[in-house]
């Protein structure tokens, strides 16, 4: 018998929950000293801004080109 999927209802909208993300790890990231962990985070949480951003270009009515 095949495993019961797991329906999880979003109450945030991607983005949303994208930027929270990449605050949450801006801030573990400014409770640390300098060193390899902390930039791992800091690029965590660029990434999940820059995907923030993508899902608002690319449901945007009209997306724009990249560099206007």
């Amino acid at each position: 018998m095949g495993q019961i999927r797991r329906r999880v209802i979003q109450i945030e909208t991607l983005e949303q929950r994208l930027a929270q993300r990449a605050q949450e790890f801006r801030d573990r990231a400014k409770a640390m000293p300098p060193g390899v962990e902390k930039e791992a985070l800091l690029q965590r949480a660029n990434q999940a801004e820059t995907g923030a951003h993508m899902s608002e270009w690319l449901l945007s009515p009209r997306p724009q080109a990249l560099m206007e």
